[in-house]
């Protein structure tokens, strides 16, 4: 194991484990409440896709002329990811994106899906995030989560996108969840089937496969350079700090709703 590697690794375990053993899996408990973690959580979803995307355009070459941009090794790590994240199959064998079948799984549950859908129509209208916040009158901690997300993107930086992407967003859904998920889905068969799915394909893909790559990636970017690994750990312990307040905003309103 690359000992820079199990330095991030040291430095960021106590925020996993407060991000996996967080108080909003506990009042999870049936489809209402699944409709509301679902409607936050469909932002990590998407701006994720966001980050993925921009690493392949800082990594590979997407414009016309083509030239080679990189290291070969590093374009297939990037290139081998999108591919499984933009293109992977549904339940039903068919290629959908993971924000896709994320979208499916919330219309299939019947939660709202109008607020993700109003904020992608005005940002492809306007490009202009913080107008489209207020146009699809974005939750508060939704829109802190993904105004986070786009700062990295912005340093134009593809080691901090790198390690965001590989130490922030992997492998922080804990087993109590599924376990949660399995009981409604028994209750609840076809309305959270395909929710039930996803998470699957995300062990599956995203954690166990697409997280080995993006450990590579994020190796072969900070390579030896002190600086960039200092850089990477920062930028690492501030997007699980990011989540952590997203699920708090999650974990309110759920108890608020309750109420």
């Amino acid at each position: 194991m690359n000992p820079y590697i199990e330095n991030i690794q040291q430095e960021i375990e106590p925020l996993r484990q407060e991000i996996i053993n967080h108080k909003v899996y506990g009042v999870i408990n049936n489809t209402d409440s699944l409709k509301i973690f679902m409607q936050y959580h469909v932002f990590a979803v998407w701006d994720f896709m966001s980050l993925l995307k921009t690493l392949q355009n800082n990594l590979t070459c997407t414009s016309v002329p083509w030239f080679p941009v990189g290291s070969a090794d590093t374009r297939f790590l990037i290139n081998e990811i999108v591919v499984g994240e933009e293109s992977d199959v549904d339940q039903d064998g068919i290629r959908t994106s993971h924000f896709e079948l994320y979208l499916n799984a919330m219309k299939q549950a019947k939660a709202d899906t109008t607020i993700i859908e109003t904020l992608i129509k005005e940002l492809k209208q306007h490009n202009n995030l913080e107008m489209a916040f207020e146009q699809a009158n974005v939750p508060s901690a939704a829109r802190e989560f993904v105004r986070f997300t786009f700062q990295i993107i912005q340093t134009g930086k593809a080691h901090l996108q790198a390690a965001t992407f590989t130490f922030g967003r992997e492998d922080l859904i804990p087993n109590m969840f599924h376990s949660i998920i399995n009981d409604i889905d028994k209750m609840f068969p076809d309305s959270i089937s395909i929710f039930k799915y996803y998470l699957e394909r995300h062990i599956e893909v995203d954690g166990g496969h697409h997280s080995h790559l993006a450990l590579e990636m994020t190796s072969n970017l900070c390579c030896t350079d002190e600086q960039y690994w200092k850089e990477a750990t920062e930028s690492t312990i501030a997007s699980l700090k990011s989540r952590i307040a997203l699920w708090d905003g999650v974990y309110d309103e759920i108890i608020s709703s309750s109420k």
